[in-house]
């Protein structure tokens, strides 16, 4: 080990969800499974039809909620998920429906 495991690492997500995910309990849904992963960010209804979810925590709990996204569990059916990692941001408090 390098004396940093990954669950210590911190980063950022933001993924851009496609499909009928707006009007369907998917941001709350969203937002439920961020806060059992003990994430802080946002989820977003975007102009286009999309909802932006911006999570920061750990590596692995963000890959987690990344999995969630496109597990087909979710309210509304999910065509497609677009993920940017980054360096996180800091500022966020909880985990808000936008």
């Amino acid at each position: 080990m390098n004396g940093v495991s990954e669950e210590e690492t911190h980063t950022r997500l933001t993924a851009w969800v496609r499909g009928r995910v707006q009007g369907v309990g998917f941001r709350w849904w969203t937002r439920s499974r961020a806060l059992e992963l003990g994430l802080v960010g946002s989820a977003s209804n975007l102009a286009d039809g999309r909802v932006e979810v911006i999570a920061e925590g750990s590596r692995d709990h963000c890959q987690r909620l990344l999995s969630a996204l496109r597990s087909g569990e979710s309210p509304g059916s999910v065509e497609h998920v677009a993920e940017r990692w980054s360096d996180p941001k800091g500022g966020l408090r909880g985990f808000v429906e936008r």
